[in-house]
């Protein structure tokens, strides 16, 4: 008897999401899409939600819709997950409530375009605390795609005027963003160590953890008086930031740190200034400028540049 043909279909579906899983550059790309929309998002929504609420809420909601795909993968991890509680805690903490905390932060103080081009400070900042956790001494082509990639976003911030870069001041923004970005580097490197469980169960026990060292300082901030608007902006801003950037963005970012590691993942972050200047385009009405084109070329041969492993060490694998 022929197979049903909705049997072809799904063949098909499943066969796309098992290359895409096996796809570090594909899975990192996204990532940094959505990370994008976020750093947007986060600056667009800052004056109806407060920071710290808009990053718990975010986890919170990320949380419940996980969960329920979760909860087997979690309760068959468990010894594992138990075993590992300090790396969690502080994969947590990092990751999830601190890295987030300040950047939606700064957000409330410097612009979108601002924090993306910050981003890429990630991956240097990706390689010190490899060299300082785990002793990992970066390869010369890391360098040197880093330094690559560095020139093309200063070419963007300085929008086509080196002279421009003479000019640039860091606010209290920033700092808090740079901030968030120290914590985040250490998540990334922290990562290699990660329990070997299921995917969902490591978003879930993360997004839970995070969520609960927040909860005192969400209290600080409403018991300060900041709290929500109750406004449609407000709730569509929750649920892009606790769905798209959150629970699909981790799981594509941890899939690619698992398959070409920290060091080589963390150099998509300086997509960010490309993705964020296209979405300034399409829905703030922002024009691309020559000097972003050019700047995303460099940064793309940078990208390329720290990827490709070095000759030797092909060799010696071979």
């Amino acid at each position: 008897m022929p197979e049903p043909t909705v049997s072809f279909p799904l063949r098909a579906c499943a066969g796309i999401a098992s290359r895409l899983w096996g796809s570090a550059y594909l899975l990192l790309i996204i990532t940094v899409l959505l990370w994008s929309g976020n750093i947007i998002v986060g600056r667009a929504a800052h004056e109806n939600v407060p920071p710290i609420a808009l990053t718990f809420w975010r986890w919170t909601l990320a949380l419940v819709v996980v969960m329920p795909f979760a909860w087997r993968h979690v309760m068959r991890d468990r010894a594992v997950l138990l075993r590992s509680w300090k790396v969690l805690v502080i994969l947590s903490i990092t990751g999830i409530s601190a890295y987030n905390a300040f950047a939606y932060s700064g957000l409330a103080s410097t612009t979108a375009v601002n924090a993306a081009l910050l981003q890429s400070a990630l991956s240097p900042i990706i390689l010190v605390w490899g060299l300082i956790v785990f002793r990992d001494r970066p390869g010369w082509m890391q360098i040197f795609g880093v330094g690559v990639s560095l020139v093309g976003v200063a070419l963007i911030v300085a929008k086509g005027s080196p002279e421009a870069l003479f000019s640039l001041r860091l606010n209290p923004g920033d700092g808090l963003v740079l901030t968030g970005l120290m914590a985040y580097g250490l998540y990334s490197v922290v990562l290699k160590v990660k329990p070997i469980v299921h995917p969902l169960s490591f978003l879930a026990v993360t997004f839970a953890l995070g969520a609960l060292f927040l909860l005192p300082f969400y209290a600080v901030e409403v018991a300060n008086g900041r709290l929500i608007r109750l406004v449609p902006a407000s709730a569509l801003a929750i649920v892009y930031v606790g769905l798209f950037p959150s629970l699909i963005a981790y799981l594509c970012f941890n899939r690619g740190v698992e398959l070409i590691g920290a060091g080589r993942a963390g150099q998509f972050i300086h997509l960010m200034p490309v993705f964020a200047s296209l979405l300034a385009v399409i829905f703030l009405g922002e024009h691309l400028r020559l000097y972003h084109l050019i700047g995303a070329a460099i940064i793309g041969l940078g990208i390329v540049i720290a990827s490709r492993r070095p000759v030797s060490d092909v060799i010696e694998r071979t």
